[in-house]
């Protein structure tokens, strides 16, 4: 999951000038679209010395000379024109700055909306590696034994090395009922294992509640969605019914959602105008602080313990870095994810578009997130063998940390 604004529909202005060139390549010779393109491309970009020429003999040398392996498939100008973004993306490093084909576009919009057919996780493609975020609560993935930080080698046969997260989701993903194998590196085991996953529906959960035998209130957050801020209030409004002072939060294994949704739960705890989160362009401009809308309802006498862990990315490391910094809450588990970054999804035609990283997020006392992730407090591991042998040490610490205070 991303943090998403509410944007107009816009198309960037160096993909309206490659239209253009697409249509001058057919009308004009090689030497004169070279003079065209970079005479309109220096014009609409002020770039005086950018050289397209290596790009459209690249382009010319590809229609003349190449012949395909296979009959099967023919690559169209329109695969080439996405091609091109995609590459032109992929130059800037950044696992998350991405260009959606059409296929693609569809399958990120049936993310937003919740609602697919998968194995249910969240990946990236992060230091040459495709890594597990966290699988989902109660998917396919989790079922399976899948956990935050295994790397993925394999997609069936397919090798991940060079493959982005886009390629590789929709390798994974599939028909409900149908398996995939996921070749698995993880840190501890001494060589490569398969895991098999058996896809099907996945509709991403948000949030879940009970009260523990030790009168402790546990919330459990999955993701920031939409409709988060009200399942969330009405959470809190199950806890003071119970009639307990000691609340545990866990985000572990959340990879987040909403900005919106992080500064609405942060509120119910920080007077108004308390900085929630910053907002960093790197590029000298003045930081944007988002504050707190000053629900405030809890007194000193709360005592308030949040779970992270490998899994807890972006509006969970939001929201627990907010409250740590702010003494209301103290963190317990393993270092978050380092999801810190800020994108903003562009329209560019109207089955396509582009995620592109716009800033990046930082603490209220300017820490970033991206770096290393949050570090909580008090750090507990969970290992495989616990998790196999249904033990949670972290929240058995979290529980004794409420009930002693050390």
């Amino acid at each position: 999951m991303e943090f998403w604004r509410n944007y107009k529909e816009t198309v960037l202005a160096c993909i309206i000038v490659a239209g253009i060139f697409f249509t001058l390549g057919l009308n004009v010779g090689e030497r004169d679209k070279e003079v065209v393109v970079l005479g309109v491309l220096n014009q609409e970009l002020g770039a005086a010395s950018v050289d397209f020429a290596p790009f459209w003999k690249a382009w010319n040398v590809l229609n003349e000379k190449y012949v395909s392996a296979t009959t099967s498939e023919q690559t169209t100008d329109e695969d080439k024109v996405w091609g091109a973004i995609k590459g032109l993306t992929s130059s800037y490093g950044d696992p998350y700055t991405v260009f959606f084909p059409p296929v693609e576009s569809e399958m990120f919009a049936s993310d937003i909306r919740g609602n697919f057919e998968g194995v249910g996780m969240e990946i990236v493609a992060k230091e040459g590696a495709l890594t597990v975020v966290a699988p989902l609560k109660n998917s396919p993935a989790e079922r399976a034994g899948l956990l935050p930080g295994d790397k993925i080698l394999k997609i069936d046969d397919m090798e991940t090395s060079n493959l982005s997260t886009e390629e590789a989701v929709r390798l994974i993903r599939g028909p409900r009922g149908t398996p995939v194998i996921l070749t698995i590196y993880r840190e501890g085991r001494s060589a490569p294992f398969d895991i098999s996953v058996t896809r099907d529906v996945i509709n991403i959960p948000t949030i879940a509640t009970r009260l523990l035998p030790e009168g402790i209130f546990l919330i459990e957050l999955y993701s920031f969605s939409e409709n988060s801020p009200n399942l969330f209030r009405g959470a809190l409004r199950q806890f003071v019914e119970a009639r307990s002072s000691k609340l545990i939060l866990d985000l572990r294994g959340n990879p987040g959602g909403y900005l919106e949704a992080s500064i609405d739960m942060a509120s119910w705890f920080l007077p108004s105008g308390k900085v929630v989160v910053r907002e960093s362009f790197g590029d000298g401009r003045e930081e944007k602080a988002y504050r707190s809308k000053g629900y405030d309802v809890f007194n000193d006498k709360l005592q308030f313990v949040i779970l992270v862990d490998g899994g807890s990315a972006s509006a969970s490391e939001i929201l627990a870095g907010a409250l740590a910094e702010h003494g209301e809450a103290i963190l317990i588990g393993d270092t978050t994810f380092g999801k810190g970054s800020v994108q903003e999804l562009v329209s560019i035609t109207p089955k396509t578009s582009l995620k592109v990283t716009i800033a990046h997020w930082l603490t209220p006392l300017g820490k970033s997130i991206s770096n290393q992730g949050i570090t909580p407090d008090i750090v507990v591991k969970r290992t495989e063998e616990d998790i196999l042998a249904g033990r949670d040490p972290q929240l058995e610490r979290a529980i004794q940390y409420l009930q002693t205070g050390e």
